[in-house]
């Protein structure tokens, strides 16, 4: 007998091949059968009759790695039809730390992942892992190890080359995390402190992944004037080292930096695949990005951390330069304040009670009301609020993203955010649902089979999940139903924390962790580690 008889259901397998109406069998949290009729009896049976069965939605870029030590965490993915999730994005990741630098690293890493409510109880890599291995999950969970965090345990936020024993310190973290279960490394080298490397330091890093046969992502140094540089840098990175390599969030940001610019980048991206590099590339299907206020600013005004940064800000003659460059083209950074407008850097949270009702303003409008310069006045946000400002930057072109998002190697993500307060962006509620609303029922940019290969299939091949990610016999039944005609993501900028409707089941691993809207404690998540 079955566990689970899903019958009469339009099944998109993941492969991209056409769809085809079927019943699957699962049992002991496998799929154990595919045909157009299966006769077997089951102890649950799941109409799906005008319905599309799909494999769990898989979402590799995202920064949850202080939320998933929390049992709880998981629904608002879950509600998407995510049972894959993948944290360690952007250089930022939440092991290795060191006793001297621990302070820096939550400090650069809370207004990214959050707060955690409790001692970070781990140092090395692998005492993170095994800490999270002792809790259970509601979905499968794995991690990168952020190239920010081994920087900072190595270096802090100092700026320069690593020293010959600070590079060896930066190795042997990496060997360990890569050699305890990450799943690759992360690059942030539009941060702080990570934009200080050199390319020939990063290859040296990379050749550690590569002897671990792993996969670099990267968020390049600059997605603005400096696109098509900052893409040629990487490809360079990765030709030099030999990784695989996989460029996160890929955007032209900036009005001055729409169509012609992202062309350019896909061409050079183009190029190297022709030459047998690995490089592929994701797109979260939004036209704003969220990042942290500072990030805006001159990099030299970030050197040293958030404690330096808020300094240099009340220093007069500091804050006189910053403000100028703000206010200025720039030719050595990417100053995307200048070409967009602070129009569409809209607050999206703060710490303090005091300050709550900058939350869903931007800053050109709480401008106005204080009578203040716009730029003065993100600059006493900062202060006021210690550095810890998360924002939503409306900066990229709708038909920029369709293109990316319709690139045969790329896939598609949520990038969420867990700041503790405020609104998030709406990616963290509705990525997933948005994408078969928006942009295959409503504009048809992608067709259904293609959308749902790359949420499922594509994203799991890069990652080497060699059982998940298709509908396939012996593949775990990790399965999400959802009905095409109704599925919305009906999260908005303003109102961001909306379920989305159209998601009829979810299963993880072969237990249904939702039906119908309602969320069962069905912890059958794996945390899915690497090289072990």
């Amino acid at each position: 007998m079955l566990d689970i008889l899903i019958k009469n259901g339009r099944i998109v397998d993941g492969s991209g091949e056409e769809s085809w109406t079927g019943d699957i069998g699962v049992q002991n949290g496998r799929i154990v059968a595919l045909d157009s009729t299966i006769m077997t009896e089951a102890k649950k049976v799941i109409d799906a009759t005008g319905k599309i069965v799909s494999p769990g939605f898989i979402d590799i870029h995202s920064h949850s790695d202080l939320m998933v030590l929390d049992e709880s965490f998981g629904e608002i993915k879950l509600r998407q039809g995510v049972t894959t999730e993948l944290y360690g994005n952007c250089g930022f990741s939440a092991a290795p730390t060191s006793a001297q630098t621990l302070a820096l690293l939550q400090d650069y890493s809370e207004p990214i992942m959050g707060k955690l409510d409790q001692e970070w109880a781990w140092k090395s890599y692998s005492e993170y892992v095994h800490l999270l291995k002792t809790k259970k999950h509601r979905y499968n969970i794995g991690g990168l190890v952020g190239n920010g965090a081994l920087r900072i345990a190595a270096k802090g936020f100092e700026p320069g080359p690593l020293s010959d024993k600070e590079m060896e310190t930066v190795k042997t973290l990496l060997d360990e995390a890569l050699t305890s279960g990450a799943l690759g490394l992360s690059f942030g080298l539009m941060y702080v402190p990570e934009n200080y490397y050199s390319k020939q330091q990063l290859v040296e890093i990379c050749q550690v992944v590569r002897a671990h046969n792993g996969l670099v992502t990267t968020h390049i140094r600059g997605e603005g004037n400096s696109l098509t540089a900052s893409i040629r840098e990487v490809i360079d990175i990765a030709k030099e080292s030999g990784v695989s390599l996989h460029i996160s969030h890929l955007k032209a940001a900036g009005k001055n930096n729409w169509n012609d610019k992202i062309y350019a980048a896909i061409q050079m991206i183009d190029e190297a695949r022709a030459q047998g590099l690995d490089v592929t590339c994701d797109v979260y299907p939004y036209t704003a990005g969220s990042t942290t206020l500072t990030t805006l600013m001159p990099p030299w005004s970030l050197e040293g951390g958030i404690t330096h940064t808020l300094e240099r800000i009340k220093d007069s003659t500091m804050r006189q330069k910053i403000v100028h460059e703000m206010q200025n083209e720039a030719t050595t950074w990417d100053n995307l304040v200048y070409t967009t407008g602070w129009e569409n850097v809209l607050i999206s949270s703060v710490d303090s009670q005091e300050n709550a009702g900058y939350v869903g303003k931007n800053v050109a409008q709480i401008a106005l009301e204080q009578d203040k310069d716009p730029t003065q006045c993100a600059l006493d946000i900062l202060l006021e609020e210690n550095g810890n400002v998360s924002i939503v930057f409306f900066h990229m072109s709708e038909a920029d993203v369709i293109h990316t998002m319709q690139l045969e190697y790329s896939f598609i993500i949520s990038d969420s955010l867990f700041s503790a307060h405020g609104m998030p962006h709406p990616r963290s509620y509705g990525t997933f649902p948005r994408v078969f609303a928006k942009y295959v029922r409503e504009s048809q940019a992608l067709t259904l089979e293609q959308a749902v290969k790359k949420v499922t299939a594509l994203p799991a091949a890069r990652m080497h999940f060699n059982d998940r990610g298709q509908l396939k016999e012996g593949y775990v039944a990790d399965i999400t139903i959802f009905d095409l005609e109704t599925i919305i993501d009906c999260a908005t900028y303003i109102e961001p924390k909306q379920f989305p409707k159209g998601i009829d089941y979810v299963l993880v691993g072969g237990e249904i962790a939702l039906e119908h809207g309602q969320v069962y404690d069905v912890k059958k998540g794996q945390v899915i580690v690497g090289n072990v």
